[in-house]
């Protein structure tokens, strides 16, 4: 399974969107792990072991920002149902240099569109809204710390 797609960037740098063979993903990860690890740290919204067996096992697909040097950028999706749909959902994502590589969401959804999804959801942090002014906000996740020494 591969999945290509070049964007360029104002700056002239292109980045790579690569979907990584299932069976390799053991071989990329080492080279992600960090990235994925920080964006899910920061967005606290589900366990980073449990979104790398996913990967491992297949159950998830990675993906990869390449500029031709460097991995920019990393992501996570998976396909879900529910109520009779389905969805392609970025459990995780994190990067450096974004400008670069965030217009690569484009290849996500048309990988979900192939899929068969009614929409793609992110499950991230609430600065995505800004950058990405085509999504809207069609859930909302309350949370009230119980314990002190929580994150707020």
């Amino acid at each position: 399974m591969l999945l290509s797609m070049r964007i360029e960037s104002g700056a002239g740098m292109s980045c790579h969107l690569i979907c990584v063979d299932p069976a390799q993903a053991h071989e990329f990860w080492p080279h992600v792990a960090a990235l994925i690890k920080a964006a899910m740290e920061k967005g606290r919204l589900s366990n980073y072991a449990d979104v790398e067996h996913s990967v491992r096992n297949g159950s998830a697909l990675l993906w990869l920002a390449w500029n031709g040097e460097k991995i920019k950028a990393a992501a996570v999706t998976e396909l879900t149902s529910a109520n009779g749909e389905k969805f392609c959902t970025i459990v995780a994502c994190g990067g450096h240099d974004r400008s670069q590589w965030l217009p690569l969401i484009a290849g996500l959804e048309a990988y979900g569109r192939r899929e068969g999804c009614a929409a793609m959801r992110i499950y991230g942090r609430r600065g995505w809204r800004k950058l990405l002014p085509e999504y809207r906000t069609t859930r909302v996740l309350l949370e009230k710390p119980l314990v002190r020494n929580s994150r707020p």
